[in-house]
């Protein structure tokens, strides 16, 4: 089977909902959200909006069809006019809710869905990390597949059914990877992270052979075998690209593996050291602690 890198990284992660919902505005209104973990997302159904994130110099206009990112979990402001007094989220009052849709000030004007994801698993920044504090996806074939998945999920949290819950968090989970492809595609060449190597067809194919096999005896000259490149341009490549060495992000990826292993399996710690390429237990240990910050029996029990 194909290694999937993406689909890799977003497991061991664990990606979860807390939020799957929207808002019909009407009047004058502008809402201001605090400080968040994980990514935010954000499509205009219907109207416009201004959008401030703390800390970016211009604050962008969305039209009707306009899809947004957050990942970086700053403090913004969305507003029909930033000059407008705004309101926290949190005083929206409970019953202007209705199956997850807020109506604000009579609605009518603006209708907004979104959600919001947090990640459970270790190592959160290797996914959010090098993305930037907006991440606004324009072109129209983008914004088709995306508005299909809000408009679901819309019908969802206005008609609750049997199962819904299920059925959001799965249409919320189909909108952060299609939206992160979406990145991936359009953000070749313009950052640095892991998630820009995915995009480069040489560098991918080094990643991707780590993923299958993360136990292999990988040396830097393999690696550039597995890119089709020579040693000293693969290992420059790669840096420029993901901004970090490539026994480096092996090293990480195998120990993302390990932390998942340690707290969701009764494995030994010499079973999991051997299979992730290690020779011996006390090896693995050294590096896991010099990465994770203490030992993997340690680790183990931190619950």
């Amino acid at each position: 089977m194909v290694a999937d890198p993406l689909s890799d990284i977003l497991s061991l992660l664990t990606p979860r909902t807390y939020i799957a919902g929207g808002f019909d505005f009407g009047g004058k209104w502008a809402l201001q959200f605090e400080k968040h973990g994980g990514l935010k997302y954000f499509a205009l159904v219907s109207g416009g909006a201004w959008l401030a994130v703390d800390g970016e110099p211009n604050p962008i206009k969305l039209d009707a069809g306009d899809c947004v990112l957050l990942p970086n979990g700053r403090r913004f402001l969305i507003a029909r006019d930033l000059a407008f007094e705004p309101v926290g989220i949190a005083f929206v009052p409970e019953e202007n809710w209705n199956g997850g849709i807020a109506t604000v000030n009579g609605g009518g004007d603006t209708t907004m869905l979104g959600g919001h994801f947090g990640f459970a698993g270790e190592h959160v920044d290797m996914l959010l990390g090098s993305m930037p504090a907006i991440m606004r996806l324009r072109d129209e074939a983008d914004k088709a597949g995306l508005r299909w998945v809000l408009d679901r999920m819309r019908q969802e949290l206005f008609a609750a059914q049997p199962g819904t819950k299920l059925v959001v968090q799965h249409l919320a989970h189909l909108m952060l990877v299609q939206a992160l492809r979406l990145y991936l595609s359009h953000g070749v060449g313009k950052g640095v992270g892991w998630l820009f190597a995915l995009g480069d067809q040489r560098i991918a194919a080094a990643i991707g052979a780590i993923h299958a096999s993360p136990g292999s005896r990988w040396t830097l000259p393999k690696l550039a075998q597995e890119a089709g490149m020579s040693r000293s341009k693969f290992a420059l490549r790669f840096k420029s690209i993901s901004g970090t060495s490539p026994i480096e992000y092996l090293t990480r990826w195998r120990m993302m593996i390990a932390c998942h292993r340690l707290t969701s399996s009764l494995e030994p710690i010499s079973k999991i050291a051997l299979s992730l390429g290690y020779e011996s237990e006390a090896a693995f240990s050294t590096a896991f602690k010099r990465l994770i910050g203490c030992s993997p029996r340690r680790y183990s029990v931190k619950e």
